[in-house]
């Protein structure tokens, strides 16, 4: 009898750990499937059907999650399956991911389901892979990650069509001859002079294009001996029904922020994600692989790798956690550590009245963002439930604010502290700060890139809300970047608006508006008082943002937008654009230059 049980437990064992890996097989076909649609969209120039494709594909992992926990409760009546069965789940799944293609995701998926159908008591290591069972170590797909070209053979400018020719795209590069110019060109500036060639010199580029907004990219490095250079190849539209290359990307400081917290997830068709992670992190050796994996839209594993390395860093940390530095908040309880460069974010019990928003109003805002456009201008955040952290790293100060104003998320259990739901985000110097500590130059940049900033937001359909400096970071690179976002709303809800003039001295006098005023109603002369205080900060922005305190502004911008025009909004600087840096100097005309560029490194 003993023996049948343990058989029918073994077999019952199989069979979720096989539903589990059939749901995240059911999930990541589908993430393959509109990633590879990414190239018919930028070739039709769909841009309403890119948005729309980057916010559906966030959505699968969590419909795919709540399906395939549903089919397990249902399948196999769950409640009556004792819980201490998943370390034998756990077991039969990972033998189910030998030779699997994706077996880092895969485990994420385990997780994400056992976490829905567990208590929070059985999440260690022996029921989910808090540590990863499966490496991905040289682990491939059939068709490679990445192809190589040897330009010793047939010379660069013959490698690079051959390049463009493997790509899968199929519109036409209407100037090809003139393209490849340009991009010889910028090789050769990049490489400071001419450099002997070794016998291993060849051009490494990912098997996939890299689909964001109106462009791709085409992303590889060149290999010379030991040497490296990374460089990414942007192709956009060039407004004749074919395409052009725009520019050559040869550092990793530029190319960076293509993969940067702030923007849009990527779309690339990958078999095996991790070789193209590897590929990446080679490229870019100061970006962890959680931001890569995030980047490219699978933001799930990206947590869990980002929570691997916090835990590793808590353990070779001492310092403690405190409220962080600058204005407190209405909305959000933010905590850090010190020695770790986030920001942990709880939402208020009792948001403040001025603040006409609740706990699910601003989670919604939240995941309005991570489905939006960033455009390099709002912070990514990710977003935990059931959080342990160790009380004796918790300053009194901070464990007694997260007592009094979000008991219904904080308990204290033993000796952790248990937060049910919160936001990481990146830590920036909040813009505020930076201005008082700011130089005149410093601040004039600043204010400059901060009015930017909103007009970047407002020219993809995002009205801020709450504009005051505070709400605004600084990153370590000097971009100015929103974070605060229980107030924004579309440019679309909004109506920018006049205040009438007063009728009567008393009408002028008044404390309250003598008009009437409507829940979307915005009045941009009445940012000023709110944002320019100080000689300094009023100066530089009157001498370059005037324009946002004006409702002309604001209501072209709108129009813009229903009219149903989607701004271009460059992640790389416009003077390293072809359009700029050649042909606008008379060079890089179509006719193929004779020999060709310095090829090594």
């Amino acid at each position: 009898m003993k023996d049948e049980a343990a058989a029918r437990r073994t077999a019952l064992a199989y069979e979720i750990a096989r539903a589990t890996l059939d749901g995240f097989d059911r999930h990541y076909r589908i993430f393959r499937e509109i990633s590879r649609e990414a190239r018919e969209r930028f070739e039709a120039a769909d841009w309403p059907a890119v948005h729309r494709a980057h916010a559906d594909r966030i959505a699968f992992y969590d419909q795919r999650v709540t399906e395939t926990a549903a089919d397990i409760q249902r399948a196999f009546d769950m409640e009556r399956v004792p819980e201490d069965i998943w370390t034998e789940i756990k077991l039969h799944y990972v033998g189910l991911l030998t030779d699997h293609k994706q077996p880092e995701l895969a485990e994420t998926f385990f997780n994400s389901v056992s976490c829905r159908l567990l208590h929070r008591a059985y999440y260690h290591n022996d029921y989910m892979f808090v540590r990863p069972a499966v490496s991905t170590e040289y682990l491939d797909a059939d068709t490679p990650a990445y192809r190589s070209y040897y330009p010793l053979k047939d010379g660069l400018r013959r490698v690079m069509r051959r390049i463009l020719a493997d790509s899968g795209l199929t519109l036409p590069f209407r100037h090809l001859p003139r393209d490849l110019s340009n991009v010889l060109r910028a090789l050769r500036s990049a490489l400071h002079g001419p450099v002997r060639l070794e016998a291993n010199h060849q051009v490494q580029v990912l098997a996939s294009l890299f689909f964001r907004n109106k462009r791709t990219y085409l992303i590889g490095k060149f290999v010379n001996g030991e040497a490296e250079m990374p460089f990414a190849i942007p192709i956009v539209h060039d407004g004749d029904g074919g395409l052009t290359l725009d520019a050559l990307l040869t550092d990793a400081r530029q190319i960076a922020p293509l993969f940067a917290f702030s923007r849009a997830y990527l779309m690339a068709d990958m078999e095996v994600p991790s070789a193209f992670v590897d590929f990446l992190g080679s490229m870019m050796p100061r970006k962890p692989k959680a931001e890569l994996y995030t980047a490219l839209g699978l933001q799930k594993h990206g947590k869990t790798l980002f929570f691997r390395d916090f835990l590793h860093h808590l353990k070779y940390s001492t310092d403690d956690f405190i409220l962080a530095p600058g204005i407190r908040g209405l909305v959000m309880i933010v905590f850090t550590l010190p020695s770790y460069p986030y920001v942990f974010k709880v939402i208020r019990d009792r948001i403040a009245p001025t603040k006409e928003v609740t706990r699910e109003i601003v989670k919604e805002k939240y995941m309005l963002v991570k489905r939006h456009d960033r455009i390099g201008r709002m912070a990514d955040t990710l977003e935990y439930a059931d959080v342990a952290f160790p009380r004796a790293r918790f300053t009194q100060s901070l464990v007694d604010e997260l007592l009094r104003e979000a008991p219904s998320l904080v308990e204290e259990d033993g000796d952790r502290i248990v937060v049910k739901h919160l936001y990481i985000e990146r830590r920036m110097q909040p813009l505020n700060i930076f201005l008082d500590e700011a130089d005149d130059a410093q601040a004039q940049i600043a204010i400059v890139d901060y009015g930017n900033a909103i007009k970047e937001l407002a020219s993809v359909n995002i009205f801020p809300g709450d504009m005051l400096f505070k709400n605004f970071g600084v990153t370590r690179g000097g971009r100015v970047v929103f974070y605060d976002y229980d107030e924004i709303v579309y440019m679309t809800e909004c109506v920018f608006r006049t205040i009438p003039e007063p009728r009567t001295p008393e009408d002028e006098m008044s404390a309250e508006p003598w008009y009437p005023v409507g829940p979307f109603d915005i009045f941009p002369e009445e940012f000023a008082p709110f944002l320019l205080s100080g000689d300094k900060v009023r100066r530089h922005f009157l001498a370059h943002h005037a324009d946002l305190l004006d409702t002309e502004f604001w209501n072209r911008t709108k129009a813009r937008i229903e009219e149903g025009f989607i701004e271009d909004v460059f992640p790389y600087a416009p003077s390293v654009r072809f359009a700029v840096r050649y042909r606008a100097r008379g060079a890089g005309d179509d006719a193929d230059a004779t020999g060709d560029a310095p090829v090594g490194l």
